[in-house]
């Protein structure tokens, strides 16, 4: 349960009190100090640590932007969590603004960072993640175009059945047939 206290420091961005403690983001798996200035996450969202060892045997992972363990984090380590996050979360309308926010770090950061370490850009990636989802749909389901579209995060299906033609040769229709 975060304080009152905690939760004024972490809302306030409060430098006071990066020396105190950290706080860990549950849903992206990520901590940071109170001072950092990534977007507020939901209060429900957050557990704190003393301890500033714990946050990384609990799993998370130091903030990008705030680097609460004083050590940048390399980049091929941010790129894993960025693919986590899209294979997570391909259905989604997935902007590079809500990308670069679960994975604190800027929108050109990651998408340079993403590039150089992938050969590709985060929309790229998760395209592809898409219609590789896409085309398991197609091969072991009946279910329609529109819907599989829908439900790997393109609710346009004209523009979903351009892209699946653009990567696979073939529209859906005639993929599955």
């Amino acid at each position: 349960m975060v304080t009152e206290e905690e939760w004024r420091a972490i809302s306030e961005n409060d430098v006071a009190y990066d020396d105190v403690f950290r706080y860990a983001v549950k849903t992206t798996r990520i901590f940071c100090r109170p001072s950092c200035h990534s977007r507020l996450p939901k209060r429900e969202n957050i557990a704190i640590y003393y301890d500033f060892n714990a946050p990384e045997r609990d799993g998370y992972r130091p903030c990008k932007r705030c680097q609460p363990t004083g050590k940048a984090v390399e980049d091929t380590v941010w790129v894993e969590e960025i693919e986590t996050i899209l294979q997570q979360n391909y259905q989604l309308n997935l902007t590079l603004e809500e990308l670069s926010y679960l994975a604190r770090g800027s929108k050109s950061h990651l998408r340079h960072v993403f590039k150089k370490v992938t050969n590709q850009t985060p929309q790229q990636r998760l395209m592809d993640i898409r219609m590789n989802h896409a085309k398991n749909e197609l091969l072991h389901s009946n279910q329609s175009i529109q819907t599989i579209a829908e439900s790997v995060g393109i609710p346009n299906v004209s523009y979903f059945i351009r892209k699946f033609k653009e990567r696979y040769g073939q529209s859906p229709k005639q993929f599955r047939i």
